[in-house]
Parts: structure tokens; C-alpha cells; sequence
């Protein structure tokens, strides 16, 4: 018995590969499972390798796996790239079709077998990965019928017959591969799981989710990997609830039209990537100077440019912070989970609000597109808080223009929403006075411009840091964010384990920076190890510049495309000492 499984399928795209790894995965997940996979995908729509790489626990996992236990192959490619990964007692399961050759250098134990041949017999050969579905359960000892109610949920629309067919497939797959199952193979029965009900979802389901929570009843974005599902999944939520999402002509669009509806009263979102996010500058510093609430999602990726567009990278951390022209006020914010990424979410809308500027969601292909295990997600915690949003009736203003832009002791002005009566003002990009009207002139300018960064002197946060600090003096402090926490997480237990005090800090609040969370963090270390996936060590440069401490800090970095793997950072930690 085991109570972990690491599980890839892999083939070309188009193949129904994400359909093999979806199956798999939500029958495990209503077992009670715990589950964590991540996708690795070609830019492409159809064709190059694709594989989805799936741990599944009796405990709560948050990163993939350093090894495999069984790898399913559609082709000889996906044997090829992927079976290094394999351990000595690990299964291959291949698609007899290909005549799969097994490599010289690995002990692993492969099985033909015939997918497309046994789906073909049975009607048509797009049952292969229902076979691969049904041969991985004899491997595991594991009973087809848990996937019966999940084959009914995703073909029943197709008719009983239809469904009938893909679990005869499965049970094809199953039979065939226990008659030829070796003797000196050893079953990988997984131990019972707690059998709770649980959620399986990506990041940008959650991201989503917690915009419909917080309010939002708007949406204007253009279509980019990896932000599309958070379009999608409001696209079929947000009108029954009365809202809307528009597709637009580019980004520039979608940005601009979300600061309209902002400033109409609807909380309304745009999502990008972290070449969107670049169009999307000059709007942003639109919304910091006419302090229009804007909440904004980047999913960072691979760049410059176009870049590794499906692959793992957090290089647009600096962009976030200082990539609009001129200074304005805004908020970053970076959640670890895709629990986190719920609250975090609906959190925006009211920071957006009560601060009046823009929130950044930073998220990463990992945390966006992983898919994993997460507890009830509970509503009650979620609640909206409007600000200075003015909703009454309104005095009648001297001069007669309301004062928008007020010099308030907290930076914060009084807000209206158009037609109110007396609320009238000018709106405009240039620097304004207290009405709105333009103004050059010096002693205006100098007191709007400290005004504005009056507003986040005192940002009210939850948890804008993660930690885990069992040691009051630690050799080491392990600071990460995005998704680099549950890897983190493993790594740290295993040094632990290696004799060394350590403790981590996940930093899920970016901008403004949560200098007198983490300093002490950094004080009582001996060494500091900031793990993310860029080239130059974004993070780390934003806590020395902010906290010090130079010398203690040491940058751990990846940035080919892959999410760093448990041993990774176990093994550079120890070479720190």
C-alpha cells in the first residue's frame, strides 16, 4: 500500500490527453483524494507534446512530484521526453499502435498495450483514453466503477449508449492489463482515503469565483494563455446574475472599458498576460490619476515578447510595480493557493474601492492552470466594502462643482458615481485640482500627488505574508511567492529532516511591501534563499531594497519554462551551507 501516486499521461495534442488526466483525476478526487497536477502544453492549437503530470495523496500536496510511478503514452515521443522521471519499480503503459520501445537506461517496467485496437473494436478509437484510463486501474488495484459517475456526468449528454461504451472501454483496458501483468510488477494500491467531499479546480476558476463573490458584475478582456479560463468561466457565470463580459478588440480596449464601468459603480475586471499587461500601462496610470478603483489580473508567463507562452515563468513582477509612467498609488497582490486565489480576488474589489486605485491579482501559468485539491471555500468570509463611495443625497457644493479629488487627511476622497445629484466634476487624465479641472500649477501638484500616495501609507491586509516560522533563530529563511509555496513547503520539510532550523515566508502582499512582516523573518536568519522562476532575482532585489539585509540573501532561480521540482530546492539549500 502507498499513500502517494505520481501519474503522467502524455501524447500529442489533440489526442485527448486532458480528457485521460480529467477522468483520472475527479474519480480520484471524490474518493477523497488530494490531488495536484500540472499541465506542460505546446503554444499550439493541435499536434506537439502534451503531457499532464498528476499527484495524488491521503494528504494535502501543493507541488508536483520529483519522480513517477506510472507514465501512460500515447506515443514513443512522450516515452522518450518523460521516462527519466520514472523510478526503478515505476510502469510504463503504452499505446500498442506505435510499437513502443522502451530505453536501455531505465528498469522501469513497460507494458503494450493495445488503446486504440481494444477502443476501435468497441466503436470508434477515441475511447483509447478511457483504455489507458482502465489499464492504469489494474496497475493500481483500484475498482472501475468509481469512474462510472464521472463518465455519466461528462457523456451523458451524448446518450447511455455513448456512455455505456467509454466504461466498457475502461473495463477493456483493465482486464487486458491485468491478464499481462508481470509477476515481478508490483501493484501500487493506493491507501483509503478520507472519502470527503472536496473541490478540484485551477487557479483561474478560483481567480473567477472570487470575483462573482466580491461583486463583480462586469468583465472586458481579450483572449490569452494562460488568463483565458478566468473569460471563460465569467462568460457562462456573470448574465445570470445580471452581469456582462466583453470580448474585446484588444487589450487596450479591455482595460479602458473596465475603468469606464469602474467609474459608472460596477466592479468590473480585466485579465491578462504579461504582454496584455504591457498595453494595458497607460491605462493603468489613467486609473491611479483620475483614482478610478481598477482591478487587474495578470497571469504571468514565459516572455519577452511572445516568449514561452504555456510555460512557467514570474518575470513580470518589476512591470507590476513600476511599469506605468509616472508614480501612481496601486496595490500587488500575490496569493500562493488556489484558495488564496478566491479570497484574494474578492478582497481586490474592496481594496480597489476603499483605496480608490488600481489592484493588481499577480498569479503564474502554475498557480493559473495547476489544478488542485482545495477545501469548501467559505462564502461568509467573503464581504464587500465600498469606501468613500458617496450614496446618499449630496449637499449642494460651492461653486458648484463637487470636490472629487478632495485633500483628505487619509488621502482618500469623497467618490460619486455619475448622475448624482450634485456630484458634478470634470474627469480627466491630466493632474487636476480638487474638482477636476486641470491645474500646473506647483503647490496643487505637489498636493494631489502626496494625496494620492497618502491613500496606501496604511493598507489594511490580512496575511500579506505566509509564514511558517517554527524557529525563533533559523539557519535558513526560504521566501518564495505565487506558486512556489507548496514546493517550498516539501523542500523544508526535508531539511528539517537534514538537521537544519528552517523557516519559510510566502509574501502574498507585493506592493506595498510588508517590510515590518518580514524583517524579522530576515533578522533572526543565518542565510536567506529566495526561490523564483526569473532570470534576475525580481523578488530578491525588491527585499533588499526594502528590508536589506544584502548579504544574507541568496537568489534561486529557474526560468526554462519548467515549475521548480521538490529536490531542486532541497539540493541547492544545502550547498548554501
Amino acid at each position: 500500500m502507498i499513500n502517494q501516486l505520481s501519474w503522467k499521461v502524455g501524447g500529442q495534442q489533440g489526442e485527448g490527453i486532458e480528457s485521460t488526466g480529467e477522468i483520472f483525476s475527479i474519480a480520484l478526487n471524490r474518493l477523497g483524494y488530494y490531488l495536484y497536477g500540472y499541465r506542460h502544453f505546446s503554444s499550439r492549437i493541435k499536434g506537439g507534446h502534451t503531457n499532464n503530470k498528476i499527484r495524488v495523496s491521503t494528504t494535502q500536496v501543493r507541488s508536483i512530484s520529483d519522480d513517477l510511478d506510472i507514465l501512460v503514452a500515447f506515443d514513443q515521443e512522450t516515452i522518450d521526453l518523460n521516462y527519466k522521471e520514472l523510478h526503478d519499480k515505476g510502469v510504463i503503459i503504452a499505446d500498442a499502435k506505435f510499437s513502443p520501445n522502451k530505453p536501455e537506461d531505465t528498469n522501469a517496467a513497460m507494458y503494450a498495450v493495445p488503446f486504440t485496437e481494444l477502443a476501435t473494436e468497441l466503436g470508434t478509437s477515441l475511447m483509447k483514453n478511457m483504455v489507458a484510463v482502465g489499464a492504469t486501474c489494474a496497475v493500481l488495484n483500484l475498482d472501475i466503477n468509481v469512474f462510472e459517475e464521472v463518465v455519466q456526468e461528462i457523456f451523458g449528454r451524448k446518450g447511455q449508449q455513448v456512455v455505456d461504451k467509454n466504461m466498457e472501454a475502461i473495463k477493456a483496458g483493465y482486464d487486458f492489463m491485468k491478464e499481462n501483468l508481470s509477476e515481478t510488477t508490483e501493484l501500487m494500491e493506493l491507501e483509503k482515503a478520507d472519502g470527503k467531499k472536496r473541490l478540484f479546480m485551477i487557479g483561474n476558476d478560483a481567480i473567477a469565483l472570487g470575483a462573482l463573490a466580491g461583486g463583480c458584475r462586469f468583465m472586458a478582456a481579450y483572449p490569452i494563455t494562460p488568463a483565458s479560463e478566468i473569460m471563460e468561466y465569467l462568460i457562462k457565470k456573470l448574465p445570470p446574475l445580471g452581469g456582462a463580459v466583453i470580448q474585446t478588440e484588444d487589450e487596450i480596449a479591455a482595460v479602458t472599458m473596465a475603468i469606464g464601468a469602474n467609474y459608472g459603480g460596477v466592479r468590473s475586471l480585466t485579465a491578462s498576460a504579461g504582454p496584455g499587461l504591457a498595453l494595458k500601462m497607460e491605462a493603468i496610470g489613467l486609473s491611479g490619476m483620475t483614482e478610478t478603483p481598477l482591478v487587474i489580473v495578470d497571469t504571468q508567463r514565459g516572455g519577452p515578447s511572445t516568449g514561452l507562452p504555456t510555460k512557467q515563468e514570474q518575470s513580470d513582477l518589476m512591470a507590476m510595480l513600476y511599469g506605468t509612467h509616472g508614480e501612481i498609488p496601486k496595490i500587488v497582490m500575490a496569493p500562493s493557493t488556489v484558495q488564496e486565489a478566491f479570497y484574494d480576488t474578492a478582497e481586490a474589489f474592496n481594496l480597489a474601492e476603499e483605496y480608490q486605485c488600481p489592484v493588481i491579482v499577480l498569479s503564474d501559468l502554475q498557480l493559473s492552470l495547476g489544478k488542485q485539491t482545495v477545501e469548501p471555500l467559505e462564502l461568509d468570509k467573503v464581504e464587500v466594502r465600498r469606501g468613500k463611495l458617496q450614496t446618499g443625497d449630496l449637499p449642494e457644493a460651492e461653486g458648484g462643482y463637487f470636490k472629487r479629488y478632495e485633500v483628505t487627511e487619509d488621502g482618500v476622497s469623497p467618490r460619486v458615481i455619475p448622475g448624482m445629484k450634485n456630484g458634478i466634476h470634470h474627469v480627466t487624465g491630466v493632474e487636476h485640482d480638487e474638482t477636476g479641472k486641470p491645474s500646473e500649477s506647483a503647490l496643487n501638484r505637489k498636493a494631489q500627488m502626496d494625496k494620492r500616495f497618502r491613500k496606501i501609507e496604511n493598507i489594511k491586509f490580512n496575511t500579506p505574508v505566509h509564514k511558517n516560522a517554527p524557529h525563533e533563530e533559523a539557519d535558513l529563511l526560504i521566501i518564495g511567492f505565487n506558486s512556489t509555496r507548496g514546493v517550498i513547503e516539501e523542500a523544508m520539510g526535508r531539511l528539517e529532516k537534514d538537521g537544519l532550523k528552517v523557516n519559510h515566508a510566502q509574501i502574498r502582499l507585493i506592493h506595498p511591501f510588508p517590510t515590518d512582516e518580514v524583517l524579522p523573518l530576515v533578522k533572526s536568519a543565518k542565510k536567506i534563499a529566495v526561490v523564483e522562476n526569473n532570470a534576475t532575482g525580481q523578488l530578491a532585489n525588491i527585499i533588499k531594497m526594502n528590508v536589506g539585509h544584502a548579504d544574507k540573501i541568496h537568489k534561486m532561480l529557474k526560468y526554462d519554462g519548467n515549475p521548480f521540482l521538490p529536490h531542486e530546492i532541497h539540493t541547492n539549500c544545502k550547498e548554501l551551507f
